[in-house]
């Protein structure tokens, strides 16, 4: 009976955040008897200022190159913008786990939307390993890793044969070869699903721009990162904290491989993936959402550690002060071009995705 109530409530919460509630007026409220068919989420997580006409984050180049018959009233980061025609929705989660759990849950529980055949996209920027890329690069993610479940020591207190202080719960020490089943710390999601997205993008030739080349060049000692953006596969940590430096990116590395197996490469580090993908998961348990259907695409904004000529702290406070990301505008640009070529496929010839994922086989 307490499940009952707990399950009850939480949906109640749910449905309050999403259309507003008790005092929400009534200009708001929305009177449907049908919900609406969903086709494709996009889901950005962040916007800078306004959402058209100054410099740009992730949502504001779908709102300046789409049409939207509907703005929906979303009571979290930003309201919902709708095409009724093509079935095209877009959201903006804010920053964080915990921020974009909640807004996939409670989009996934709206009563306004049909979500039960929709693909979800993640189109975010991130910060990218310099081993594997440059900025402006967009990485298609199999993997998901939550760099936050866990235990933490302060490096300064750690056993001397301990490389990082960060362990996983029901471990005795970090990268302890007796491995837990992952609870939360993993995600896998649809690899042909994944693998279709990039073959479908792979050869598109992605924004650049001169000026971040300079920065290119300080990493002489990482070739991939002092190259031309481009299309490729990799894999994505999320995390609250948002880390920087050579040593956490070595951290990353190691932890996506240890819970993947071998399998996973630490491409990509941002806020959110974990927490949007879980809430998908757990809708798909109540046949409001599919989660064979969620994509993740990253865009590097940033480097995830320092070049040899500054120390990671120089480098983390020079991009952070007023998002002076070196490939900021290269990526959002990157990761438009990129999702849009993967929802415009979906949308234009539903007739084919509706019922069957596709895959690259």
């Amino acid at each position: 009976m307490q499940a009952s109530l707990r399950f009850t409530g939480l949906g109640l919460l749910f449905l309050l955040a999403s259309c507003g509630g008790a005092g929400v007026p009534e200009r708001e409220k929305q009177q449907d008897t049908e919900p609406r068919a969903v086709k494709v989420v996009v889901v950005t997580l962040f916007e800078i200022g306004e959402d058209t006409g100054d410099r740009a984050g992730e949502f504001q180049l779908w709102k300046e190159r789409r049409t939207f018959d509907e703005v929906l009233p979303f009571h979290g980061y930003k309201d919902l913008h709708y095409n009724s025609e093509d079935g095209l929705l877009v959201m903006v989660t804010g920053i964080g786990t915990a921020r974009s759990a909640a807004a996939t849950m409670a989009v996934g529980m709206d009563p306004r939307f049909d979500l039960s055949k929709a693909y979800w996209l993640t189109a975010g920027i991130a910060g990218i390993d310099p081993e594997d890329a440059t900025v402006g690069s967009a990485a298609w993610a199999e993997y998901l890793v939550d760099g936050d479940l866990g235990h933490h020591i302060d490096a300064r207190e750690i056993p001397e044969d301990w490389p990082f202080g960060y362990f996983p719960r029901y471990t005795t020490r970090p990268f302890d070869p007796k491995k837990p089943e992952p609870s939360g710390e993993m995600f896998r999601l649809n690899p042909g699903l994944t693998e279709w997205a990039y073959q479908l993008t792979k050869d598109i030739e992605l924004p650049d721009d001169p000026s971040v080349q300079h920065e290119r060049d300080l990493y002489t000692e990482h070739p991939n990162a002092q190259g031309r953006p481009k299309v490729i596969k990799g894999d994505h940590i999320a995390a609250l904290t948002f880390w920087h430096g050579a040593l956490l990116n070595d951290w990353a590395n190691r932890l996506v491989e240890y819970w993947t197996d071998g399998k996973g490469n630490m491409v990509t580090s941002g806020m959110e993936d974990t927490g949007s993908y879980l809430s998908v998961s757990w809708l798909d348990k109540i046949e409001r959402a599919d989660k064979d259907r969620f994509m993740v695409l990253r865009m590097g904004s940033n480097f995830t550690m320092q070049p040899p000529t500054r120390s990671a702290a120089e480098n983390l406070l020079k991009e952070t002060q007023g998002y002076k990301y070196a490939g900021l505008e290269i990526a959002v640009e990157s990761g438009y071009l990129v999702a849009s070529r993967v929802v415009d496929e979906l949308l234009e010839n539903w007739d084919q995705y509706e019922d069957i994922i596709p895959t690259s086989e």
